[in-house]
């Protein structure tokens, strides 16, 4: 049985002017990932990036998608980034598995066949969160350990964003034809995730806004730089952000969160910063 996922259309920054918080939680927010024994996917339009979950409990989980992509099987035309933000578990890849505890992540490349995701313990899944996007060549699959990962350092407290950031698909750490993924960690009494905003015209990005408390909650910031809007996000709810919008989020605690990108090129820092005083 096909794996079904929610469709969100393309949107541009003229169609969003007079969007209700309604509509723009339709069409830009999935309020839904992780569900114990399901997988949760998401497809946009904006580059056709695939996100969600899988959360195996008792039995392992496959994607299957073939027929709705129009292909033989899930990764026959694309690539797929994992990191698992749940218990330990493990990705079992062409019959070999590989264990997955908190934090440890995987470049998957195309052309991958047998994929399935398991739990070690029902009552404490794991929570694979998964990034898939089109791609043209076949890179090598490799798994990347949070034990390995120096975290690159930035911000300041007293502009409230030091934060820790973990590179797992990367060019410093592995190749991939145009998905990038990575984990953000908020130090304690920080509550910015980046600022100054920046957008990237070349690549649009998701986020995962997760390790909330209940009460806890992100103001994402959307929209392009001169007519702004914002989307408050709750624990484990994801982020569509177009390739013309800021994607800057200030939460009422500390938080972390997966960003991934694509689009047309691979180069981290190509961002276009916008003047804090240009904000409007």
């Amino acid at each position: 049985m096909e794996t079904a996922y929610k469709t969100y259309y393309s949107q541009g920054p003229k169609d969003i002017k007079h969007h209700s918080t309604e509509q723009l939680r339709e069409d830009f927010l999935a309020e839904e990932i992780f569900t114990p024994g399901k997988i949760v996917l998401n497809y946009t339009h904006h580059d056709r990036q695939i996100f969600g979950g899988v959360t195996p409990t008792t039995e392992e989980l496959e994607i299957v998608l073939n027929k709705s992509l129009g292909v033989s099987y899930f990764l026959e035309r694309r690539e797929l980034g994992v990191i698992n933000i749940g218990g330990p578990g493990a990705i079992i890849i062409e019959g070999k598995e590989e264990v997955m505890k908190k934090q440890d992540g995987f470049y998957i490349g195309k052309e991958t066949k047998d994929l399935r995701f398991k739990s070690d313990d029902p009552s404490d899944p794991a929570k694979f969160y998964v990034v898939s996007t089109p791609a043209h060549k076949v890179y090598p699959t490799v798994k990347i350990a949070i034990d390995n990962i120096t975290p690159m350092v930035t911000g300041d407290s007293k502009t409230l964003n030091h934060r820790r950031i973990y590179q797992y698909i990367h060019p410093n750490v592995c190749e991939s034809c145009q998905l990038q993924m990575g984990y953000t960690i908020l130090s304690e009494g920080s509550a910015w995730n980046t600022m100054p905003s920046h957008t990237h015209e070349r690549r649009m990005e998701t986020y995962l806004y997760f390790d909330m408390n209940d009460d806890t909650r992100v103001f994402h910031m959307m929209g392009e730089p001169t007519a702004t809007k914002h989307l408050v996000v709750g624990n484990e709810q994801a982020i569509i952000s177009p390739s013309w919008s800021i994607h800057s989020g200030v939460g009422t605690a500390d938080y972390t969160f997966i960003w991934a990108m694509c689009g047309e090129n691979i180069t981290y820092d190509d961002m276009d910063f916008i003047p804090t005083q240009d904000l409007k």
